[in-house]
């Protein structure tokens, strides 16, 4: 799986897509929107995965400071090692 974080301009500013693909179908897996680029939205997507599909073998991201946060590198840690 990969994940990475898109900026959309809309009239009012932007919004942030996060979303989660399956390398294989290229398939978007999981996803979510917000109007900040604050870590729980992030975390709501991978939590959404991890339920849905079960623990990633791999899971890639650009390292931006959503996915280099340690709440983050925690709960796949927690995830990859079960």
């Amino acid at each position: 799986m990969a994940t990475d974080i898109t900026c959309i301009s809309v009239r009012r500013g932007f919004i942030h897509l996060v979303a989660i693909l399956d390398w294989y179908s290229r398939r978007v897996l999981s996803w979510r929107v917000s109007n900040t680029l604050t870590l729980d939205f992030c975390l709501d997507a991978v939590r959404e995965i991890i339920v849905r599909c079960g623990r990633p073998e791999i899971f890639s991201t650009d390292q931006g400071s959503q996915f280099g946060n340690s709440e983050f590198t925690e709960l796949l840690k927690e995830t990859l090692n079960k």
